[in-house]
């Protein structure tokens, strides 16, 4: 990757737009410390990232993945709290957590709280892993292209569903996404990626009238 500059700022979701293989991923992983960067520096709540125990660095932002990555043979429950736990919070502190979040994602805690992953669907696993991404109150989520799997109904309630949790916990959110509907969606600003670069950085409006022949090319599909 190379020629990136950028921020995010609480309460707004930067989408990371581009075709695979431009460099989106990358940057997440770059962000939460899976990969260093070979130059130039990150930084998060006033730090640059090499200042940071890695493992304190990870557990101060939220990661949601593709078919959320719940552990299997635990409990919704123990899935959401996980964070909490590793953190050493009472007991008391942390279920009061995970029912308020369940609830807010639309999965009751007395409902599913005792399920096990299998025996959700893809929506619900994946609004398991946004509240568990949630569950310990990180300023930043990280999103690697979440809602893809999902059918289009499915995936337009969930996006809808994350703009309102990132306006009400004022989060900041890097979202990964090659789908152009769903960076105007979610996306307070469009971050458009191509060959390793970061090309332009526009609200969604602005992206739509960009003559960038990138954008243009993303636009053709709209």
């Amino acid at each position: 990757m190379r020629s990136v500059s950028l921020g995010v700022e609480a309460g707004e979701t930067v989408a990371l737009l581009g075709r695979s293989g431009s460099g989106k991923t990358t940057l997440l992983k770059i962000v939460n410390g899976l990969l260093r960067a070979s130059a130039g520096e990150i930084r998060f709540e006033g730090k640059a990232a090499g200042e940071w125990d890695p493992i304190r660095l990870r557990r101060r932002m939220g990661y949601v993945i593709q078919d959320a990555g719940l552990f299997p043979h635990w409990t919704v429950a123990a899935n959401v709290g996980l964070v909490p736990k590793l953190e050493e919070w009472p007991a008391e502190k942390a279920r009061e957590r995970v029912e308020q979040l369940l609830n807010m994602v639309g999965l009751p805690p007395e409902e599913f709280g005792a399920r096990y992953p299998r025996q959700l669907s893809g929506g619900q696993k994946q609004r398991v892993g946004i509240a568990r991404a949630l569950a310990a109150d990180p300023p930043l989520l990280l999103l690697d292209e979440p809602f893809a799997a999902l059918d289009p109904i499915t995936r337009f309630d969930l996006q809808q569903q994350f703009v309102e949790l990132v306006r009400r916990f004022q989060k900041a959110a890097l979202f990964v996404t090659h789908d152009v509907r769903e960076a105007i969606a979610v996306g307070s600003r469009i971050a458009l990626f191509q060959n390793g670069r970061l090309e332009l950085v526009l609200p969604p409006r602005e992206f739509l009238a960009s003559e960038h022949a990138e954008a243009r090319a993303f636009r053709v599909s709209l």
